[in-house]
């Protein structure tokens, strides 16, 4: 069983899928304008500026090898495959309008359906999760949105007695310009192998400062389907210790979210039960806050990554004074294992 990401960019054709429908287990929509999908399996759509004049749109396909099936359960859209299931639940904040915390309350009532959904299908392992919210770094009612999401998440998995800390799904946190609470996700039947990064504090293990919640997320989860290791890194920042680096600075910011990068990635090669990654091996994706700093990320990445898959976009990063993130995938054959 093999699991592969394909990238179709506005300009180019889809791949025919011709008959093959079932073997697509989900995929994304980023760009502008957003469109409401009418592919036959769960799409996460993305409603952020692509940069680097590569189109208005692409889609990111999760392929397989073998045939999937299609199913809904309280909102989220998902397909399953053997030991692998890949989901997308949007939530409304108006419909929680009535709570304290819209947000935190749509967050909380996202992650029990997500778990409620792989309670009922035996797959108990949240291996990725891709979150995206409007106005991810304002302020309401006294705490910024972005620590709203981290209360509604984290009481989440304490009501489905899911630890908040060590084996915890590797994820990203991006804020758009507007639109519903949007969750991808990704589990498993086995449970992942977390990576942390030496070079930082686990973000589950943060002060207080950083809100009254800690954000639970891995750095990274290495996954395991039959005869396939994966390498999901999450979205990683300019971030040492606990601690913003290089404020104000795009390309100090991207050079230092890169070393961290690299550093998961050997903590990654070194727990691996195959060959070591490097960082020329994984598809990238890019969140820059500023379109202006797009050309000195560009850069600064092109130094270190060469050929490597890239997309970039514009959006915003959990911390007001965080100007890049950087999030990478990686998948190789472990044979007949």
């Amino acid at each position: 069983m093999n699991l592969t990401l394909l990238t179709a960019r506005s300009k180019e054709p889809l791949p025919d899928f011709t008959g093959a429908t079932a073997r697509v287990l989900g995929a994304s929509f980023i760009g502008l304008p957003s469109v409401d999908s009418v592919a036959g399996w769960p799409v996460q759509t993305i409603a952020a500026p692509l940069l680097g004049g590569v189109g208005d749109s692409l889609q990111e396909i999760w392929r397989l090898d073998i045939e999937s099936r299609a199913g809904t359960s309280e909102g989220i859209a998902f397909r399953r495959a053997g030991p692998l299931l890949y989901g997308v639940i949007e939530l409304d904040e108006a419909v929680f309008s009535n709570a304290p915390s819209p947000l935190q309350a749509a967050t909380e009532e996202a992650y029990r359906r997500i778990f409620r959904l792989l309670e009922q299908e035996g797959l108990p392992h949240l291996w990725r999760v891709w979150n995206y919210l409007a106005g991810i770094n304002l302020e309401n009612d006294g705490l910024e949105r972005y620590r709203q999401f981290n209360i509604g998440r984290q009481d989440a998995f304490i009501a489905f007695k899911r630890g908040a800390t060590g084996n915890v799904p590797a994820a990203c946190a991006i804020g758009l310009a507007g639109g519903p609470l949007s969750i991808a996700f990704m589990a498993g039947e086995q449970p992942a192998v977390p990576v942390e990064n030496p070079r930082q504090i686990s973000a589950y293990n943060y002060p207080a400062a950083y809100g009254p919640r800690s954000p639970t997320f891995s750095r990274a989860n290495l996954v395991y389907l039959p005869a396939q290791e994966i390498l999901f890194i999450s979205g990683t920042a300019s971030i040492v210790g606990h601690q913003t680096v290089h404020p104000g600075d795009a390309a100090g910011q991207c050079r230092e979210s890169l070393g961290n990068v690299a550093a998961v990635v050997d903590a990654a090669s070194a727990l691996s039960r195959g060959a070591a990654y490097g960082l020329e091996r994984l598809s990238y994706r890019v969140y820059i806050r500023h379109a202006e700093d797009f050309s000195a990320i560009r850069e600064c990445l092109a130094e270190r990554l060469g050929s490597a898959e890239i997309v970039y976009l514009q959006a915003d990063i959990c911390r007001s004074d965080l100007l890049v993130e950087i999030e990478a995938v990686a998948a190789q054959s472990l044979g007949n294992c």
